[in-house]
């Protein structure tokens, strides 16, 4: 899995490539989770546009990420889910917990809106 990360009208947008499954890029996942909050960079958008698959594990990334930013005070937002993933978010009822967006413009300001 490749991670390409940038801002966008004040959130950090990390770009997902390959699979989401864990081994070592899971830790360099779950790190820049860690290193974002402790920037002070509240605002993440996983844009899942060029995840192709994503297991038990890719799962429990993305949900520890939403905790660790949650619990600082932040907001972890998904966009361009497709429909693989988004089925996937649907058994797991894991889209009760996610908000996903269409693209990263409207979770952006999606986020910009909820800190006002």
């Amino acid at each position: 899995m490749k991670v390409t990360q940038k801002e966008l009208y004040g959130a950090v947008v990390l770009e997902l490539q390959g699979k989401l499954t864990g081994g070592p890029e899971a830790e360099t996942f779950r790190n820049i989770f860690k290193e974002l909050v402790s920037d002070g960079k509240m605002n993440i958008i996983v844009n899942l546009k060029k995840v192709d698959w994503i297991n038990s594990t890719g799962l429990g990334i993305l949900i520890s990420g939403y905790t660790s930013v949650r619990k600082a005070g932040g907001d972890l937002v998904l966009c361009n889910v497709g429909d693989r993933i988004d089925s996937i978010l649907y058994v797991t009822k894991l889209n009760l917990l996610f908000q996903a967006f269409e693209g990263e413009e409207d979770a952006a300001e999606y986020l910009r809106k909820s800190k006002e």
